[in-house]
């Protein structure tokens, strides 16, 4: 039977919400080594599974690929030290300089992505000169039937108002080229995480997005 997410770890996520503190947290730690242990396990079959068409992702050490829950407060007005979710990085490259997957798992806000976020100026600027020489490759990739259904369009935010230096101002892929992230995002209803199913319905979507991140990743092959 594959590992499913259970309703205990998003009770445990919803009771940090309403109770964000040191104190609480260390008097509950139980809770949150359950629901880390759950989310690791779940982790563990949906690595397998998405290794099935992205090999790669076998070499994944699930512990090292969620994210720790301890929050940097250092430079945010949020003083919470703690995050109300689990997140969990697969296949992207350190520092985010690599097209890959994410999960995120939190009460009401869960979502799966896909691509590179916040790249280095230098991977930016290839992933750009790759979108202008091979645009009709990347529109086939992004206007594909079940593509567009589950991602109707990339991340906009901290798009560029001017097409970027170095590129023509009357480009053809113009408005791909303003993007300064490179993201897809499909959302999940809190039944779909909890679905003893999700493994496998998480990998079709997941799967989804691989000639997306292979189209990002070529320049660095």
């Amino acid at each position: 039977m594959s590992a499913s997410i259970s309703s205990k770890t998003f009770d445990f996520l919803n009771k940090l919400n309403k109770n964000n503190n040191r104190e609480w947290f260390t008097e509950n730690k139980n809770l949150y080594t359950e629901s880390q242990q759950n989310v690791v396990s779940f982790l563990d079959e949906l690595i397998k599974e998405m290794s099935g068409f992205d090999e790669e992702l076998a070499k994944i050490d699930s512990k090292k690929a969620l994210f720790r829950i301890y929050r940097d407060t250092r430079f945010s007005k949020d003083k919470s030290p703690y995050k109300t979710n689990f997140g969990a990085s697969l296949g992207m490259g350190k520092g985010n300089q690599k097209g890959g997957y994410y999960l995120h798992m939190e009460p009401g806000k869960s979502f799966l992505a896909g691509g590179i976020y916040m790249p280095e100026s230098s991977v930016l600027k290839e992933v750009r000169k790759e979108i202008s020489l091979y645009g009709d490759d990347f529109l086939k990739i992004l206007n594909n039937k079940d593509f567009k259904k589950h991602f109707p369009e990339l991340d906009q935010d901290d798009k560029l108002k001017k097409i970027p230096q170095g590129f023509e101002k009357e480009d053809h892929m113009g408005e791909y080229l303003k993007l300064k992230n490179f993201i897809v995002v499909y959302s999940l209803k809190d039944e779909e995480v909890l679905d003893k199913n999700a493994v496998k319905n998480m990998t079709k979507v997941f799967k989804l997005m691989k000639p997306f991140n292979d189209f990002l990743n070529t320049p660095f092959l």
